[in-house]
């Protein structure tokens, strides 16, 4: 599992971690099912806190993208890709919501904050 962090962001790194591990099960690279690295190793493998991997995971499994096994250790959960998606959809209005509210602040025109989104998204 590919997991890049960047500590220059501003982004909390356990929302990095949840994020990324989001759009690989979105995708396909995750499959139902598959296991993931346990808190320890992927806190191991980033050089980061277990504290930190154990938000990710514990954020991952209330949007439900993961189930955690007593035990085994934590699973994609085998939810519809569908409902997976429609989660993301409501994140992603959310946070478009707030650049709104933002805009709107600073006088920032509908037309500019469009440039603004095609131009990030597309630099992604």
């Amino acid at each position: 599992m590919d997991i890049i962090i960047s500590n220059s962001g501003g982004r909390p790194i356990y929302e990095q971690i949840a994020d990324q591990i989001k759009g690989q099960i979105i995708s396909g690279k995750l499959q139902a099912g598959e296991p993931l690295p346990s808190m320890r190793a992927l806190a191991q493998d980033l050089k980061i806190s277990v504290i930190t991997t154990k938000r990710a995971y514990n954020d991952l499994e209330s949007d439900g993208f993961i189930e955690t096994v007593a035990g085994k250790g934590c699973f994609v959960s085998a939810k519809d890709p569908g409902i997976l998606r429609e989660g993301s959809l409501k994140a992603a209005e959310e946070h478009i919501q707030k650049a709104i509210d933002a805009a709107r602040r600073g006088n920032i025109t509908a037309d500019e904050l469009k440039q603004m989104i095609d131009i990030l998204y597309e630099s992604e």
